[in-house]
């Protein structure tokens, strides 16, 4: 545990694990920089794991107003954490929505990202309408865990269709995550929403051509919507892959863990063949 400072006595927890070049993790919602299961195991293996506790997440500072938890803030304070490990340049995995904010730092701050790869994530909703109602129904929501307490919102959350099929994962794991979920602070999780909820956030479709940097977007061949939402940012981002992970829903990194790190691992190995010949070797789409 790594508690960075940054300003006004906020900070960020950032665990440290593994060997190698430097890999980013950013959990999604109700996750932690602990939520990463045996993917983190199998990348450790060839990568300096640095994962975040997101704002409002796990061990890091859960401010009372949503300002901190803005998307465009909550980027710079995730880049600056970098910058206090010494690394300035680094390749990014984000799931969900933490997948939302590495795709938002790779548009905005692209000195910071060597490659992306992205599991379940979006770029947003790009019509004004639909992203109004869902911030508004992000702000029910935000209210409604505030109201009942965390227990009670995790029961609803894992009751939604978009995680069904984690009930195939091991029970042992089934309860890990239950338990990583129900660590969560009522507060933390509901300015989250509010902050950086996908109604929230900038809506990034117009920026995704300038994204230059390789990229590989994961999504599980079970969740229909984000295949297709991977699929169309692959087709707009001028480097960048989408894979569909064979039998497994959302959550592909912890329902196929193992496909997933043979996948991501070779995709990072190709930029350190490029650097190694001092040039591309194509963009293998």
């Amino acid at each position: 545990m790594t508690r960075v400072p940054l300003d006004g006595g906020f900070f960020l927890n950032v665990e440290r694990m593994g060997s190698g070049p430097p890999l980013v993790l950013l959990h999604g919602f109700t996750g932690s920089a602990m939520s990463w299961g045996p993917l983190a195991e199998m990348l450790g293996a060839r990568y300096t794991l640095l994962a975040v506790d997101i704002v409002g997440h796990g061990d890091s500072s859960k401010p009372e107003t949503p300002d901190r938890y803005a998307m465009e803030r909550a980027a710079r304070d995730a880049v600056t954490a970098m910058l206090a490990f010494g690394f300035r340049r680094s390749a990014w995995l984000g799931y969900s929505m933490g997948g939302r904010l590495a795709l938002y730092i790779a548009a905005t701050l692209p000195e910071a990202v060597e490659r992306l790869v992205l599991v379940g994530a979006s770029p947003g909703l790009a019509d004004p309408a639909e992203r109004e109602a869902r911030r508004a129904a992000d702000e029910a929501l935000a209210d409604r865990i505030e109201a009942e307490g965390v227990p009670a919102f995790v029961d609803y959350w894992e009751s939604l269709p978009l995680f069904e099929t984690q009930q195939r994962l091991p029970a042992g794991m089934r309860r890990a995550i239950r338990r990583g979920r129900l660590a969560n602070d009522a507060h933390g999780l509901a300015n989250s929403l509010r902050g950086m909820g996908t109604g929230a956030q900038p809506p990034l479709h117009d920026q995704l051509s300038d994204i230059t940097m390789p990229s590989l977007l994961l999504a599980g061949a079970l969740d229909q919507k984000f295949t297709a939402i991977a699929g169309e940012m692959a087709a707009a981002m001028p480097d960048a892959r989408a894979v569909r992970v064979p039998g497994a829903g959302h959550a592909a990194h912890m329902e196929k863990a193992a496909y997933c790190a043979r996948t991501i691992t070779a995709f990072l190995r190709e930029g350190a063949r490029e650097q190694e010949h001092g040039g591309s070797l194509g963009t293998g789409r």
